[in-house]
């Protein structure tokens, strides 16, 4: 893309000097705030599973959806076929993390490390696609200082999830758009690499960037129509296999309420919405600016920019985010903020821009824009994580459970079970795999978690009352919080500390009967 804004240009000298220092700084700051107490919060369910599948990769090769011991559904045994093969999902993650359990060893912070090194990269790639976007350095700098405030970002790349790949991939397939817009060296190769690792990581998000990137070129950019064609047959020519193969899941059974239904689109549609505006991309990067901008035109100050090249630089990551928007409301099982991950960097390179075209016309207005961003995220109560314990359901459970089990015990709950799975070698029953329940009527130890989560655990629940006799199980009362989850990675949900006043975790223990 040529030179948008003028005025912002530093000495090519200075500039790089400058340039390294910052991305020193940057890589340190976001390192602290991406790996610092990591291992604090034990895996949650959606994340225990990833590194569950992790660990048959290591043992088998290939992710599958059983150890031989205990299965690791969430769909009631949808997501694999009769060996058990894992094709729910593709299988990027899966072996990233295996690679890293291989290296460092099986704990909570070697499942999630991969991750946030994806989240830390993605901080550094965001910089780099800001100046690719704008040829300024000043939004760039803006756009990085945004996204080291984000929470959601934050979160999303501590969790042991495709998230943050995700993210990234996303972003460096944008930032090969842009190269090969600028007619750049290898800008091809590189949109095939990253499409197809994007790809491996989640399917969906490859058809969002992909049309984006069609979208925008037949909009703004139709002389590099030729260059798209050849980026975007190179992903697809190499994930064909992958294509036919995933076509046999039956997506469409499970998630029949919710996908591809006019009601259901526009409901998870008017709620991305809201979740981009309320927690990626708020209403006052676009406030402030405009107030300013206004000012500025009272003030009589000229503001110089091309506004063809303008439009069109703003187009490359509204165009992607318009498709992942319209990709996530006809085939996402729910509106939940987690899936607008990829979007939350390339949004924040137009608040980048946003910013410093306020500052450059009055450094109060971009003052303001920070104070607004650090009030609007739960910044203060990241970092409170970041130094404190945290004690949630799952730690307690999995504490008494290596003192208290032994290894032929049988453990039977409700909700929880994949975490319990990763921390322990026992037999795990129940949860949300829809496998038989009759071994856990002799199951020594019985959970029966205090929230609901699904009709999924609510069938289990019903199952244990109705089957297992009262009288032979003693009640256990652990201190620990029995909340929902061990933890979740929406703000909306997270709990950045312990919490108080919570009924604590129950578990019962089967009793022998004496002879008489």
């Amino acid at each position: 893309m040529k030179e948008i804004f003028s005025g912002f240009k530093i000495p090519a000298k200075v500039c790089s000097m400058w340039e390294w220092a910052f991305l020193s700084c940057i890589l340190i700051l976001s390192s602290l705030l991406l790996l610092l107490n990591l291992n604090n919060h034990y895996l949650w369910q959606d994340e225990a599973q990833t590194a569950l599948l992790a660990k048959t990769v290591m043992d088998r090769a290939a992710p599958y959806g059983t150890d031989g011991i205990n299965f690791f559904s969430q769909e009631l045994g949808a997501e694999y076929g009769e060996n058990y093969i894992w094709r729910w999902h593709t299988w990027f993650p899966f072996y990233l993390v295996a690679g890293f359990f291989k290296l460092f060893g099986t704990s909570t912070f070697v499942a999630r490390l991969p991750f946030a090194l994806f989240g830390i990269a993605t901080v550094v790639l965001l910089y780099f696609f800001t100046d690719e976007l704008w040829h300024d350095k000043h939004a760039s700098v803006m756009a990085v200082i945004l996204i080291l405030l984000c929470v959601p970002f934050l979160l999303l790349s501590r969790q042991c999830r495709y998230y943050s790949p995700s993210a990234f991939f996303s972003l460096l397939g944008l930032f090969a758009y842009i190269r090969i817009l600028d007619r750049r060296k290898f800008a091809i190769p590189l949109s095939i690499f990253a499409g197809t690792l994007l790809f491996h990581t989640h399917f969906i998000y490859t058809a969002s960037l992909l049309a984006g990137m069609a979208l925008h070129c037949l909009l703004f950019s139709r002389k590099a129509w030729r260059q798209v064609v050849v980026a975007c047959s190179g992903v697809l020519l190499l994930s064909i296999p992958w294509i036919v193969w995933l076509s046999g899941m039956r997506y469409g059974e499970v998630y029949e309420g919710s996908m591809f239904r006019l009601d259901t689109f526009i409901s998870k549609a008017a709620t991305f919405g809201l979740q981009t505006a309320e927690h990626i991309f708020p209403m006052f990067f676009l406030l402030v600016p405009a107030a300013v901008v206004l000012f500025a035109w009272f003030q009589k100050q000229k503001i110089r920019w091309k506004n063809r090249e303008l439009w069109n630089a703003i187009a490359i990551p509204i165009t992607f985010t318009l498709t992942t928007l319209i990709a996530l409301s006809c085939t996402s099982p729910g509106p939940f903020l987690r899936y607008l991950c990829p979007i939350i960097p390339p949004m924040l390179a137009i608040a980048g821009i946003l910013l410093a075209i306020t500052v450059k016309l009055h450094w109060l207005g971009g003052a303001l824009l920070i104070i607004l961003t650090i009030v609007h995220h739960p910044i203060m109560d990241f970092m409170g994580e970041l130094r404190n314990d945290y004690d949630g359901p799952i730690e307690g459970l999995v504490k008494f459970l290596k003192i208290n089990a032994k290894s032929t015990d049988v453990v039977a709950i409700t909700y929880g079970d994949m975490p319990l799975k990763f921390y322990t070698d026992l037999r795990i029953v129940g949860g949300l795999t829809g496998e038989d329940l009759s071994a856990s009527r002799t199951a020594r130890w019985v959970i029966i978690r205090r929230n609901i989560i699904s009709q999924k655990d609510y069938a289990v629940r019903q199952y244990l009352i109705q089957h297992l006799d009262p009288q032979r199980y003693r009640r256990i009362v652990i201190d620990y919080p029995d909340l929902p989850f061990e933890n979740r990675e929406s703000p909306d949900e997270h709990r950045f500390k312990t919490a108080v006043s919570v009924p604590p975790v129950e578990i019962y223990e089967r009793m022998e009967l004496k002879n008489p």
